[in-house]
């Protein structure tokens, strides 16, 4: 099984489209069976298409890429979190190519008014893995020393949410850098999780931003806050981080990782 999980800063970045398209390659390159995407923008005033979903959302302009190199066969979850900069609706998003037997969302956040960028929602998607039920769930957390949102609470309330009776994987940005101990990566590791990164057969240095960027304003620091963890250990071929102009050009403030799992 081949994950890919990016937080793609949509509408923010300079030159998306054609950032899109470097990611709807590398999509028909690995096709990956399930892909969690957050910060996936759409501007309020565009019309609606399905539900939710507008004509301007940053996944459904990617699968309409995809569509033009010949990928028809991912299907899209997407739901919404919070407004930003008052222009944009921001969500998370899973995309994949294997039959969805149920969705999921929820707010992790002690907030949930739409008009509090802070606002935290997870949206997760059961999909039937030959035979085998699946749950993966695209993340975007607090930080461990926010007073307003600790991580700590939001990391409980998620694990509240979570079926534990299943297999699952958590993908996405936890806004908690996996080096320092302590905080929100270890709190999370404590909770019975398994590090894909970490139990990787093949892996690099794991980085997933340098320097500033939205959130992490006086960063000097190279960080590991993008991951993808396993209620089980399961083998890991590869943790590979992509989109860091070393594999593939960058599309984001974030890279993303791309890991392949035995299951």
């Amino acid at each position: 099984m081949k994950l890919l999980t990016l937080n793609c800063h949509s509408w923010h970045e300079e030159n998306q489209l054609e950032k899109i398209s470097h990611l709807a390659e590398a999509i028909k390159e690995q096709a990956y069976d399930v892909i969690a995407l957050q910060e996936v923008n759409q501007s309020i005033g565009e019309p609606l298409i399905d539900k939710n979903i507008k004509k301007d959302n940053y996944a459904v302009v990617l699968l309409h890429q995809l569509k033009e190199i010949g990928v028809e066969d991912y299907a899209l979850v997407w739901n919404f979190s919070h407004f930003i900069y008052g222009k944009f609706e921001e969500g998370l998003a899973i995309l994949t190519k294997h039959p969805i037997l149920e969705e999921h969302s929820f707010f992790v956040s002690k907030e949930s008014d739409p008009d509090t960028w802070k606002t935290r929602k997870i949206v997760g998607t059961k999909i039937d893995w030959n035979g085998r039920p699946i749950s993966f769930y695209s993340c975007h957390t607090g930080w461990w020393h926010d007073a307003e949102e600790p991580f700590k609470y939001q990391a409980d309330v998620l694990f509240e949410n979570l079926n534990k009776e299943e297999v699952f994987f958590l993908l996405g940005d936890f806004n908690n850098n996996a080096s320092l101990a302590g905080e929100g990566y270890e709190y999370l590791m404590n909770k019975g999780l398994y590090d894909s990164y970490s139990l990787a057969e093949e892996k690099d240095e794991g980085i997933t931003v340098k320097g500033k960027i939205t959130g992490w304003n006086n960063n000097k620091e190279d960080l590991r806050i993008d991951l993808i963890l396993m209620s089980e250990p399961f083998p890991v071929v590869s943790s590979k981080v992509i989109f860091n102009n070393e594999n593939k050009p960058v599309v984001s403030d974030h890279f993303g990782v791309e890991v392949e799992v035995k299951i």
